[in-house]
């Protein structure tokens, strides 16, 4: 498998002939410096983990340019819909969509989703997931959303023991870094961490150093890839 990460919580990540899209927000990204189209050429399946701007993105272009399917919680794809999305497929928490070559289910996530709209009144899209894929080439992948700690993260390492953990720790609006530390220290066995979700926005901590600082002697497990440069997982 392939990885590509685009900054804040955006990943592409490319198993057989899948060409997987998560939390696609590309443009006003101040990390991802690439090409949107060229960034997300030949997508093939989009997956949101909730509604807010920095994560549904660029997926209304993206799907309309593609044919892309959208997964998410099913009030978020049905608003997508009436946007012009035309492939959808609704999940909510716990359930799982399978495709030929991966499948995604939706996890828990102690957040919030939603959408401002232009005349400022907030549309309400469902609750915020984790998402975690499994891949028929092997391995799993858990980008755990916008979300705090919470016990049931033990409940999901049982049940998919997940190889790569996406981690916000930005703080603010997320955990910030000695709680996501803990819950990966303390629930799971990821192989490798990614962090995610810092230095995008002003509120934000700016990087990941609390993060490593506070895994400790675990610290090797973290990954912090080059934003718009492929790596394999």
């Amino acid at each position: 498998m392939k990885m590509t990460y685009f900054g804040h919580s955006a990943f592409r990540i490319e198993s057989g002939s899948a060409v997987i899209l998560i939390d696609p927000f590309l443009t006003g990204n101040p990390h991802f410096k690439g090409d949107v189209a060229e960034a997300t050429k030949g997508t093939t399946h989009i997956v949101l983990t909730h509604g807010h701007f920095d994560h549904v993105g660029n997926t209304i272009d993206i799907a309309k340019r593609t044919g892309a399917s959208v997964v998410g919680t099913f009030e978020l794809v049905q608003w997508l819909s009436k946007k012009g999305i035309e492939k959808i497929e609704p999940a909510n928490t716990g359930g799982t969509v399978k495709f030929d070559d991966f499948s995604v289910t939706l996890t828990q996530a102690f957040h919030s989703s939603g959408s401002v709209e232009e005349n400022g009144t907030v549309t309400y899209l469902g609750m915020p997931n984790g998402v975690v894929l499994h891949f028929a080439e092997g391995g799993s992948v858990y980008h755990m959303g916008d979300t705090d700690i919470f016990g049931d993260m033990a409940i999901i390492e049982e049940l998919h023991h997940p190889k790569i953990g996406l981690v916000p720790v930005g703080d603010r609006l997320t955990m910030g870094a000695a709680v996501a530390a803990l819950a990966c220290r303390r629930y799971f066995n990821f192989e490798k961490i990614i962090p995610l979700h810092y230095g995008t926005l002003s509120i934000l901590d700016p990087n990941p150093d609390k993060f490593k600082d506070a895994m400790e002697d675990e610290a090797s497990r973290i990954l912090v890839p080059e934003v718009g440069k492929p790596f394999d997982i």
